[in-house]
């Protein structure tokens, strides 16, 4: 078992990584649904929840069946994640998180997530202040360091767990790399292996197969993993890695008629949780991932991103499943797209 401050967690715990525009209750539902056993919100920003912006307030929205669950909060101002980490504290989540990874240049470059990694000190500060000013456990996500010299992970995972944080997810790349290149999880597992480390520790970045999850579990001896990009259009991942924990084998992928059902529920999660016109405007995203695999179903795709109720949709889809009955699908890479190139922060 895997405890973040009173939060129990099974044995190696398998995370939906934090992601703007991706992570929304609609796709935490699905991912939850399917083998996810900790969650959080995407990141939000402390400006914003002080100033009250409707944006950021809606990310508060958390629900009962996805628990347990973590809101993620950013920012470069100590008084001002102190406020907001009092105003997460009444939304009752089950964790605080603090982003000080996302490497996108509205926010790093305004000395706000990876952007604190130029400044440790500033990043201890910012982290103690949250942690005072919350009765929640707080725990952080941040990446190996700013660039290849100050790959400072280590010093970084010591001193965050002497002011107080409950856990650490660490993605295993630089911010200078942005997503580019593999991740590089040797300084992960040296922090997992530090005598001085006693608080859970995460690894993050390209687990896509089963397979790499349990090598790098038993490579790098990490108390758990976090997935982000490959369960974008799949989230099967998280319980075919459990599956291939538990028995060594792959479970079988997941049919037409799974995916179809899959990403209707997302569909319609949408639509109750953001309204016909954002839902379905923001659901167009999805569709290339649930369908991939089925040969020629770019006619399919295109009426399905042009499409503006739900009922239409749904009819589409049902022809998706009558035209494809009876395919079969077979087990393909997992493609770790460049989530924030397509989804860009706003």
């Amino acid at each position: 078992m895997v405890c973040i401050g009173n939060i129990q967690l099974p044995d190696f715990p398998l995370l939906l990584a934090p992601m703007e525009d991706v992570s929304d209750p609609p796709f935490r539902a699905v991912c939850k649904d399917n083998g996810a056993d900790l969650m959080y919100t995407e990141f939000i920003s402390s400006e914003g929840l002080i100033r009250d912006a409707i944006k950021s307030r809606k990310k508060l929205d958390i629900f009962d069946y996805e628990r347990p669950v973590g809101i993620q909060i950013f920012g470069g101002d100590e008084e001002s994640l102190s406020l907001a980490a009092k105003i997460v504290d009444v939304t009752n989540p089950d964790l605080l998180d603090i982003n000080f990874g996302c490497p996108v240049k509205k926010v790093a470059l305004k000395g706000a997530g990876a952007g604190v990694l130029k400044d440790i000190d500033l990043m201890v500060r910012l982290t103690s202040a949250v942690v005072k000013s919350t009765s929640l456990p707080v725990t952080v996500k941040t990446r190996l360091g700013w660039d290849d010299n100050t790959r400072n992970i280590e010093e970084v995972a010591e001193r965050l767990q002497d002011v107080g944080i409950r856990a650490l997810a660490i993605h295993g790349r630089t911010r200078t790399q942005m997503y580019k290149g593999s991740a590089d999880w040797t300084l992960i597992g040296k922090v997992k292996n530090n005598p001085r480390i006693k608080i859970p520790i995460f690894g993050n970045g390209d687990i896509d197969s089963p397979e790499k999850a349990v090598e790098y579990k038993n490579r790098y001896g990490v108390d758990g993993i976090m997935i982000g990009r490959a369960a974008i259009g799949y989230p099967w991942i998280f319980n075919e890695i459990k599956h291939y924990m538990q028995t060594g084998t792959h479970a079988t992928p997941p049919t037409l008629e799974e995916r179809v059902a899959v990403c209707r529920k997302h569909l319609h999660k949408s639509v109750e949780w953001k309204g016909p016109v954002v839902g379905i405007l923001e659901m167009r995203r999805h569709y290339a991932n649930y369908l991939k695999g089925l040969p020629e179903i770019k006619e399919f795709r295109k009426r399905l991103v042009t499409l503006n109720t739900t009922g239409e949709i749904d009819d589409v889809l049902d022809e998706v499943s009558r035209f494809y009955a009876g395919f079969t699908f077979e087990k393909a890479p997992i493609e770790l797209i460049n989530y924030h190139e397509k989804c860009p922060v706003n």
